[in-house]
């Protein structure tokens, strides 16, 4: 692997938007994942404008689950294996990356930048506040998540890797977590409201 190239798109990337918290373990068990017809299909910020496209297709395996790809205003995407989890009465996507980074016959070449953020097997989350008619999405960005750890160190099991904020504990206590913080503004951080571009198919 080239090292400085990938550290070049990390960078890059890093500068497009702020770094989403990582966790080792997924947000889901069997029962609650759901899937949701309305979620499919091309989302933008702005319909004339797209600064940002968020486009979820269906998948065939898992067949509950969705084929999530993320391009910047840049045109830097990224490809994530997506869950839709319901946790009480709450909303959340689970995202994983799809593929590696970089083609593995050359290192130098780099299809999806944004999966440069998950160098280690892990997921991130984000809050679903509505799918229509806005889809409405709330981000984990780690400089306010760690002002909540600093506060309450105890709060979830977490460690850091490199820099970067990687929450180590189990499905059931990040589900216990998620739920108590909820409506803290420093786990879920940034609303955006993104219109449909195209309809689902």
């Amino acid at each position: 692997m080239n090292t400085k190239k990938i550290l070049f798109y990390l960078i890059a990337v890093s500068l497009a938007g702020c770094v989403p918290v990582m966790s080792l373990h997924c947000l889901y068990s069997g029962e609650d994942v759901i899937f949701d017809e309305k979620l499919l299909g091309t989302w933008v910020q702005e319909p004339n404008d797209p600064k940002t496209i968020w486009e979820f297709m269906r998948m065939d395996d898992p067949n509950n689950a969705y084929k999530l790809i993320f391009t910047d205003e840049e045109g830097r995407k990224g490809a994530f294996l997506t869950h839709l989890v319901k946790l009480q009465d709450k909303l959340f996507l689970d995202i994983f990356p799809s593929e590696l980074p970089w083609e593995p016959e050359d290192p130098n070449h780099v299809d999806w930048p944004y999966n440069g953020f998950f160098m280690i097997p892990s997921h991130t989350f984000i809050k679903v506040g509505q799918i229509e008619p806005q889809l409405k999405l709330s981000l984990t960005i780690q400089d306010k998540m760690e002002e909540l750890l600093k506060e309450n160190p105890n709060a979830i099991e977490h460690t850091m890797i490199e820099g970067r904020l990687v929450l180590t504990a189990t499905t059931k206590q990040l589900q216990a977590f998620i739920l108590k913080y909820v409506d803290d503004e420093r786990l879920f951080v940034e609303e955006v409201a993104l219109v449909r571009k195209t309809a689902s198919k």
